[in-house]
């Protein structure tokens, strides 16, 4: 994740949680480290403001849930900007989803339609009769 990403992650976890930002922060910082909940609230209590192991987890599940919800960001991006779909307003609305069922509402006009094997004769069927016309 960008660090501009991860602040504004940070802002919005501390804001969420009704906690510092710096408890927030360094938190993160520890469990990106490999730091244990456990760990952390026994022998970091100095870094997070003595935060107890429910504070730590709820901070380490939103956290993740960020980081899913930006690597599938990332990839709906991807896949509207190769149908070379994308406009101002979609990257806007794209970028202002807070949970993954906002996002993927925003996406689902632009999701392509999967390709069965039961639909491969009906188009090959369909573009003989076409070029009879």
């Amino acid at each position: 994740m960008s660090e501009m990403s991860t602040d504004k992650n940070i802002e919005f976890i501390a804001r969420k949680l009704g906690l510092q930002e710096w408890q927030v922060e360094n938190t993160i910082r520890l469990l990106d480290d490999g730091s244990t909940i456990p760990f952390i609230s026994r022998y970091r209590k100095e870094m997070t403001g003595s935060l107890d192991e429910v504070k730590l987890m709820n901070i380490k599940e939103e956290y993740e849930r960020l980081k899913e919800l930006a690597k599938r960001r990332e990839a709906i991006i991807k896949s509207i900007e190769e149908q070379e779909k994308m406009t101002p307003e979609l990257r806007e609305k794209i970028d202002a989803a807070l949970t993954m069922s906002e996002l993927e509402d925003v996406y689902l006009p632009y999701k392509p339609k999967r390709r069965t094997r039961a639909l491969l004769p009906e188009k090959k069927d369909l573009s003989h009769w076409l070029s009879l016309l």
